[in-house]
């Protein structure tokens, strides 16, 4: 690294072995350096995702080719630049979809799937919004083709996805019921601005859909659940409804499945992945979001919900936070300056 200000090594948390939370580790690690439309960013702050906690049980490995390291999602300050870069410049803050290694001091970016920090908000905020974001983005309004005036059902809507879901609902008009377990997060999921909130604990979620849409159904439903729920999802959705599948917490398998109900309603089922997307997927999705989110960002109409903060040091007690599934919105590991 030819910047004298560039240090030679960094410190990153590693997965020392697939496992329990302990087996995340600090190691040091050369800086890595940006080439073609790549940036180097000085880390702050980095998101915590259900894929890094998959990645570490060895549920959900990162493709060979990619840092093994994990952290999907970054913000910080740019130090240095690739060749082809012309978007951005040393000394921008930023954040951005990682390919792997966001749990690090340095890490870089593409700068296609990079956008500028909105103005107004902290590092940790930045860093909480590209995952999430770029998912609802994708699924809701990409292939969910969602317009002002839809239902949207949201399954675990005080999860980063679905506080996400919830707020970018709001702000473009779509009505939003959701589900989570207990009085505290049903009531938390109103604040994010759901008209309704089931108790999937107490109430069949399927039922409940029905009676809030006078037997009708839901136009659209982002499902982190996944087998579990299929059947009462697919029970749900209004003619012509879209099924959004991504995430498999009750399961990837559905144990039952009735096709002539989905031929019946004419409903779409998708599932998608961000890390399955191409470089140019990615891009598309960050200049709309630049476009169309970013106001409402900069504005304050959408802020993204942290639950807490830990240092990066403490990596394992965030992934031990995620676990535990008491957290409402989301968790973002702080890096030291």
């Amino acid at each position: 690294m030819s910047n004298p200000l560039i240090p030679g090594h960094m410190t990153e948390v590693v997965i020392t072995e697939p496992g329990g939370p302990d087996v995340l580790q600090p190691r040091r690690a050369p800086v890595p350096t940006p080439h073609g439309d790549e940036v180097l960013v000085r880390v702050k702050a980095a998101g915590v995702n259900r894929p890094d906690v998959m990645q570490r049980r060895g549920e959900y490995p990162m493709p060979p080719v990619v840092n093994q390291t994990p952290g999907l999602e970054i913000a910080g300050e740019i130090v240095a630049v690739g060749s082809s870069v012309t978007r951005f410049a040393v000394g921008d803050t930023v954040c951005g979809l990682t390919e792997g290694g966001g749990y690090a001091e340095y890490c870089l970016l593409s700068a296609s799937q990079t956008l500028p920090v909105p103005h107004g908000m902290t590092a940790s905020e930045a860093a909480a919004i590209p995952e999430t974001f770029f998912t609802v983005w994708a699924n809701v309004f990409h292939i969910g083709r969602a317009a002002a005036g839809d239902t949207l059902l949201v399954h675990g809507g005080t999860s980063g996805i679905g506080s996400t879901a919830l707020m970018l609902a709001t702000e473009f008009g779509i009505r939003t019921i959701a589900t989570d377990d207990g009085p505290e997060k049903c009531k938390a999921i109103l604040e994010l601005g759901a008209e309704f909130a089931i108790d999937f604990r107490e109430q069949d979620f399927a039922e409940a859909v029905l009676d809030l849409t006078d037997g009708r159904g839901i136009d659209l439903i982002l499902d982190i659940v996944g087998g579990a729920y299929l059947e009462r999802n697919i029970a749900s959705l209004a003619t012509d409804g879209r099924l959004l599948s991504i995430g498999f917490l009750g399961g990837e398998v559905a144990p039952q499945v009735n096709l002539l109900t989905i031929a019946l309603k004419r409903a779409t089922l998708t599932g998608s992945t961000m890390r399955s997307r191409t470089a140019h997927e990615k891009a598309v999705i960050a200049t709309d979001l630049q476009a169309k989110v970013w106001p409402a960002l900069a504005a304050g109409r959408c802020r993204p919900i942290i639950h807490d903060v830990f240092p990066l040091a403490r990596a394992a007690d965030a992934h031990r936070m995620m676990e535990s599934g008491r957290h409402i919105g989301k968790i973002v590991l702080k890096v030291p300056e």
